[in-house]
Order: C-alpha cells, then sequence, then structure tokens
C-alpha cells in the first residue's frame, strides 16, 4: 500500500524562538537545533495534544513518523549537540513486536559458523526452494531465546563463568514433526551438542551493544482507531541513559532478548539481537520519567 503522508506544520518551538543557523541566504529553511530542555518541552506540548492523527497512512512506523513530522525533524535524524549520542526512539504502548538491537555474528569468526556449519550441518530445505529459488536451496532460520529450547532443539546459554553466550544443540529436545530433518542431521554430522560451540563473548558484546543502544528520548504512545483512521496519544516520556550491560545479560537469561539467524543458501541475512520493544528500558542504568 502506498504511503500517503498527512502534512502537519511544525511546532512553534517555546524556548528557541530564532534559528541556531540562518540558511535562508542559501535557499534553504532555518536550520534549528534542539537543546535537550527544549525537546522536553515540545514533547510535552505534544503529550497535552491528545489523540492525533497518524501522518504517515500505510507505514508501519506511522507511530514514529508522526512524531518527527510534528517536531519537524527528518527521519532517524535527531538535531540535538551530540547527536551521535542520542536518539529519538517512539513505540506503541501495547506493543510485544521484536525490534533488532544490532547485528553481530558468533566467535570463532574465521569458522563463518552460520554458512559454514549451521547452513549446510543443520539446515532444511527451503519453503521456496524449486519456486524463487533453485530446487536444493537450503533455509536455516531460528529465533531463540535461553528460557526454552526451539523446536528443533536450539538454545541460548548464558555463561557468566566463561563470560560468553553460547548457542547448544539438544537433539532430545525437537519436536516430533521434525523427525525427518532430525535423521537428516544425524547422517549429516551426528546428533551430539555442537563442537565447537557458537558464542559471544561478554566483551566483544558490550561494546557492540554500547554503540549501538544510544541514550534516547523514549516515548510511548496508545492508539487507537476512528473509521479506519490510525490516532496515536504520545503520552509517556522517558529519558533513558548510561547504557547497563548487565540489563543485556539479564534480558537473554530471561528470555526477552532473542538471537536470530536467518541464512539461506544463497544469502545469510546475519545474525541479530533482537528484544521485545516494551523492554527497552531495561537497558539503560538512569531512567527518568517526564
Amino acid at each position: 500500500m502506498k504511503e500517503k503522508r498527512r502534512k502537519y506544520k511544525q511546532l512553534t518551538l517555546i524556548s528557541e524562538n530564532t534559528p541556531e543557523y540562518d540558511t535562508s541566504s542559501q535557499g534553504k529553511k532555518p536550520l534549528r537545533i534542539y537543546t535537550k530542555k527544549s525537546l522536553i518541552e515540545e514533547l510535552i506540548k505534544i503529550r497535552k495534544m491528545g489523540w492525533i492523527a497518524n501522518s504517515r497512512v500505510g507505514n508501519v512506523g506511522g507511530v514514529g513518523n508522526t512524531l518527527e513530522d510534528l517536531l519537524g525533524i527528518k527521519e532517524n535524524n535527531l538535531p540535538l549537540p551530540n547527536a551521535n549520542e542520542w536518539e529519538l526512539k517512539t513505540q506503541r504502548s501495547a506493543t510485544t513486536a521484536l525490534t533488532t538491537l544490532f547485528h553481530m555474528e558468533p566467535s570463532p569468526r574465521a569458522l563463518k559458523f552460520v554458512p559454514r556449519v549451521f547452513l549446510p550441518l543443520y539446515g532444511w530445505k527451503h519453503e521456496k526452494a524449486g519456486a524463487d529459488y533453485p530446487p536444493d536451496e537450503m533455509s536455516f532460520r531460528q529465533t531463540i531465546s535461553a528460557n526454552q529450547r526451539s523446536d528443533r532443539g536450539f538454545k541460548v546459554v548464558v555463561d557468566r563463568n566463561k563470560e560468553k553466550v553460547l548457542i547448544s544443540f539438544d537433539s532430545n529436545a525437537i519436536d516430533t514433526r521434525h523427525s525427518d530433518w532430525k535423521n537428516s542431521v544425524q547422517h549429516r554430522v551426528g546428533l551430539q551438542e555442537l563442537n565447537p560451540q557458537p558464542y559471544w563473548g561478554f566483551k566483544d558484546l558490550r561494546n557492540k551493544a554500547s554503540t549501538k543502544l544510544l541514550n534516547c528520548f523514549y516515548v510511548l504512545a496508545d492508539t487507537k482507531k476512528i473509521e479506519g483512521q490510525a490516532y496515536f496519544h504520545y503520552n509517556k516520556i522517558l529519558i533513558l541513559s548510561d547504557f547497563n550491560f548487565e540489563g543485556l545479560l539479564f534480558g537473554m537469561e530471561k528470555g526477552f532478548v532473542f538471537i536470530d539467524f536467518d541464512a539461506r543458501t544463497g544469502h545469510n541475512h546475519g545474525t541479530k539481537f533482537r528484544v521485545r520493544k516494551n523492554h527497552w528500558p531495561e537497558f539503560y542504568h538512569s531512567i527518568k520519567v517526564i
């Protein structure tokens, strides 16, 4: 469905009535730079507006785009000093959907574990093999967590002693509907534990996550529909800062942070760390409610 954009006039800034940089001589609109204080003031003003119609009809990301339109900022481009350290993150209050935290392939890196081990030794026939892809196209797609094994026997293990997050395989946990696949794995590689086990060291994970989980203005919106039109009420504003690596480990242990593999013979889409959106604040030491 083609996106239809509703035009909103940018809100008049409360604390910055003049542009920081006058670019009118270049034939461009004046460039405004928000301060943290003025951005908070604008978000409070938007909260007081109540229900606001979706400005991006047909766009699943309309809740974020509508807020950006109201603030008069470009998509994913927060005009703040030190903007590389802050982001604006918006979501629907009731969502439990998964969102990607970051991409990171497991170690040992030289082994290229997903395309060279998981796919040929533990993969299965792609559902579109012989149609969109060649007849022998294989797939390895798993979204796995630490609180239970997948129906193909895979699980995330957080080993605090070795300071590693590992992937484990137990053939006894394979669902009976995958019995043919289980037999094929036994023929290809055997049904023992993975050896070596793919892993992510805590240090590498901490470094990666800290560059992706920026400080953020986190805005939650209730949603409703009136005659088929989506409306948002941006009614909860949090300022999240100081990344908490322990929160990421805790999320994996409790099963709301997932590791997602998505590979086929022709392409590895990358290994993703994903989280249920309503748990985002747990990755920060400082949580300030506005």
